[in-house]
């Protein structure tokens, strides 16, 4: 199950790569078609789409790999079970509001399904499309938080600290 998981987190996060370089690719065909007096319509669209869909896909896999941005001032100097508490709460924290989060997005999708809402823009995007990206990123980051919450309770250390292990910055327990 372990290796299904990581798994799991690595391919959204080489989707949200693939997003990335989308951005990169639609930017140069831009740039290309006003040099060449060709304009390139909505493209700006889809880059956000890219955009979004970038950012939320790569949440998970930004989490298991100790990239996100974490404030550790005083979890830095807690020790033992002070810090096992600490830990057990910022991810019992993060997890109900990432699920409140992802709750509201999922429902935000179903509501653009049912109303089959589309954009504003030239080219007619049924919206829940991009908004599903932005869904599966979430739910996905959940689940990582879920499975980082399991292992504490279970006496393992979370993923973000495991990564640290790897040669990420660490500090002393």
């Amino acid at each position: 199950m372990r290796t299904l998981l990581d798994r799991f987190y690595r391919g959204t996060g080489i989707v949200a790569g693939f997003f990335l370089v989308m951005i990169a690719v639609m930017a140069l065909i831009q740039i290309f078609g006003r040099l060449l007096g060709y304009a390139v319509h909505s493209f700006d669209e889809f880059a956000g789409y890219s955009m979004a869909a970038s950012a939320f896909l790569g949440l998970a896999w930004t989490l298991r790999t100790n990239e996100h941005i974490r404030v550790t001032l005083l979890l830095g100097h807690a020790r033992g079970g002070t810090r096992r508490a600490l830990e057990l709460l910022c991810l019992a924290l993060a997890t109900a509001l990432v699920g409140f989060f992802a709750w509201h997005v999922l429902s935000m999708v179903w509501l653009s399904y049912t109303l089959n809402d589309v954009s504003q823009g030239l080219v007619p995007v049924k919206l829940w499309i991009p908004q599903g990206a932005m869904a599966i990123g979430i739910v996905v980051l959940l689940i990582a938080l879920v499975d980082d919450l399991l292992a504490v309770l279970s006496g393992r250390p979370p993923s973000y600290d495991s990564a640290t292990a790897d040669g990420g910055p660490a500090f002393e327990r």
